[in-house]
């Protein structure tokens, strides 16, 4: 309880530093070149980008801070050290240091598609080596509607380890997919970190509390420096985030989902993102033609953002691609005008969903409901991972 309280004060004190250092380093970010312009203004003004490095350096040197006092009296005692939970926590900022890294190198180098996939892979290594080491259990639980079939519990092996390393290849990547508006990456991961430090509190009283510490140590720190992130990303942007932090976001939830043993919680509470995942595939698979920047249109007659479009040229159909347009023409999921030659349809993402839902609206309008509907979601998790879990599970998940 002691090293909690002494780790909310450093994280209060990381909120403070971070909300200090954002305004004093934007101009250096300005200068070298790592700047944009934002695309949903009147303005063109030039803004920083990659500024997400800047809480995730505090971040992590709030948690480098924090380790001499959370084995400090370990420390003395060096027949009885913990080596096991040293090394999970070394692991977890290792894996999001490099994370910090390489999504640096992306925003600053604009690196392909493809390497997207391939850095949170690379980077999710020390952790999945550590828990080979410490754990390497790859049994999980049969749903009871299931163990007719498959038995109470099944051993995958090897590709519990595939599992683990496509859950942080999602995680980094989700968060970066739902994003283009003010407010809207950090909103979202500062709702999905608030509600990963309730669901630990609820379980500090249960068999698994070194876990569910081992999680808030990481998370609440997290925590501070998003928030202070979010005040100046928060509409009219002042700064923008880019990849660095939707990568050291993602690996972070990653990282506390595997170690400590709740990743189908922490994909629970990733509804929205899984939504707006299954809902992109036929753009992000290039099924149906993608363009580079599929952000809301932004008007400036009226100040509103509008669905952004996708021109299709009918030759260059296949059946499938015809049988997904058709499937989401019909279940009212995309806004489609057709001629003789072409097909005009709106990018399929959530934010444009939300927009020909809901008709054109401001930005903030728009980061206040896809927000909202995280958070109604967050409510969604919880009720799926309580009340009805015991329909499909003899214990928790």
């Amino acid at each position: 309880m002691f090293s909690l309280i002494i780790l909310i004060v450093l994280s209060i004190l990381s909120y403070l530093f971070t909300d200090e250092l954002i305004p004093k380093l934007k101009e250096l970010f300005i200068k070298a070149g790592i700047c944009g312009i934002d695309m949903c203004k009147n303005n063109k003004d030039k803004i920083p980008e990659a500024v997400g490095v800047v809480s995730g350096c505090v971040f992590l040197v709030t948690s480098f801070l924090f380790i001499p006092i959370v084995f400090g009296r370990s420390l003395m005692d060096r027949e009885h050290f913990p080596h096991n939970e040293f090394a999970e926590l070394l692991a977890a900022l290792l894996s999001i240091c490099c994370m910090l890294l390489l999504g640096f190198a992306d925003d600053v180098l604009d690196l392909r598609w493809r390497y997207k996939l391939i850095l949170p892979t690379v980077a999710s290594l020390p952790l999945l080596v550590v828990y080979y080491v410490n754990f390497n259990s790859t049994t999980f639980v049969v749903p009871i509607p299931l163990r007719q079939f498959f038995g109470l519990s099944v051993n995958i092996g090897f590709l519990y380890y595939v599992y683990m390393g496509m859950l942080a290849v999602f995680c980094t990547n989700a968060i970066n997919i739902l994003a283009g508006v003010n407010g809207l990456e950090v909103g979202q991961s500062v709702i999905i970190a608030m509600s990963i430090i309730v669901f630990n509190i609820i379980e500090l009283q249960g068999d698994q509390y070194k876990a569910h510490s081992f999680s808030l140590h990481i998370m609440i720190p997290y925590l501070a420096t998003t928030m202070a992130l979010l005040k100046h990303n928060w509409y009219p942007s002042k700064v923008f985030v880019g990849d660095t932090f939707c990568y050291v976001s993602g690996m972070t939830f990653a990282v506390v989902g595997i170690l400590s043993h709740f990743s189908k919680t922490v994909l629970l509470f990733f509804l929205p993102q899984i939504i707006n995942f299954v809902y992109s595939v036929p753009q992000l698979f290039h099924i149906i033609p993608c363009p580079r920047h599929r952000l809301p249109k932004y008007s400036g007659e009226t100040d509103l953002l509008q669905a952004s479009k996708t021109l299709i040229d009918k030759k260059d159909l296949n059946p499938i691609s015809k049988l997904i347009l058709r499937v989401f023409s019909f279940l009212h999921l995309i806004d489609k005008v057709e001629d003789e030659v072409s097909i005009t349809i709106n990018n399929m993402t959530l934010i444009n969903l939300f927009i020909i839902k809901l008709g054109p609206m401001s930005e903030l309008r728009l980061t206040v409901s896809l927000l909202m509907f995280q958070t109604v979601c967050t409510c969604v998790a919880f009720l799926i991972r309580y009340p009805m879990a015991s329909y499909f599970y003899d214990t928790k998940l």
